[in-house]
């Protein structure tokens, strides 16, 4: 599923690099991060997938709306509700 380029702008402004989260789970079997396991954001593509580099070691992509994760602590960006940036959710609208 690809979104369109407004929904991955606004993926981009919410999560930018520097962005700490900590990931619940992920939707995926092979997934090689623990859920608990923190991170820092490093940079989103253009498809909207959060590129993180673990404290583990490991880099991951996350994916918004299919993976679950908390943000710990982000730049701050006008405009975002403190209800979507401890549920690690986006708007689409």
């Amino acid at each position: 599923m690809f979104l369109d380029q407004r929904k991955v702008q606004r993926i981009k402004e919410q999560y930018p690099g520097g962005t700490r989260i900590r990931l619940m789970s992920m939707d995926d079997p092979y997934a090689p991060i623990s859920p608990g396991t923190e991170g820092t954001v490093d940079f989103v593509d253009d498809i909207g997938t959060l590129h993180c580099i673990f404290d583990n070691g490991r880099t991951f992509g996350v994916i918004p709306g299919e993976d679950s994760f908390s943000v710990l602590s982000r730049l701050e960006e006008p405009g975002l509700s403190d209800r979507e940036i401890e549920q690690g959710g986006m708007k689409m609208e």
